[in-house]
């Protein structure tokens, strides 16, 4: 069985273009979802970096009226942003729950609905701010009228 480190040849140097390397260090990151190496071209001797990362499958929400398009992490990000604007939320703070719908969607399975997507945010949300919370419910759950709103908004009030 090779070590991690006996692997060599398998990247071109950035500097020379040579696929003659050897790898000095392999380190885990991102709670384990890529493999970092340092890696030494033997041609050059120019150091540098590669990741590695397991290929996710797509992911596919199937919207309301059925149609399937590719899960967006962008367009989560875009609505919690929205969601979150003039609130006092860290941008850290909504970089992880995107990171935790995107993780809980993938766990879900290939195809998800987008409500699931939609309650995910809204669980995490209330949980980080209230107002940004009323504010994805109100788009979300598209409220037909005032009273809808008021119900939401005495439900996070209890």
């Amino acid at each position: 069985m090779t070590s991690p480190l006996d692997i060599a040849g398998l990247m071109k140097c950035p500097v020379c273009q040579k696929d003659d390397d050897k790898v000095l260090e392999s380190r885990s990151i991102d709670e384990g979802e890529q493999v970092r190496r340092r890696r030494e071209c033997n041609a050059c001797g120019n150091r540098f970096t590669s990741y590695e990362s397991v290929e996710k499958r797509p992911l596919m929400v199937i919207k309301k009226d059925e149609r399937r398009e590719e899960f967006s992490r962008q367009k989560v990000l875009t609505g919690i942003l929205k969601a979150c604007e003039k609130r006092p939320v860290s941008m850290q703070a909504i970089e992880e729950l995107v990171d935790k719908v995107e993780k809980e969607a993938h766990r879900l399975g290939k195809e998800i609905s987008s409500k699931q997507v939609g309650n995910v945010i809204m669980e995490e949300l209330q949980l980080i701010d209230e107002v940004a919370y009323i504010r994805f419910a109100s788009v979300y759950k598209q409220f037909k009228d005032a009273n809808e709103f008021v119900k939401v908004v005495k439900e996070v009030s209890l």
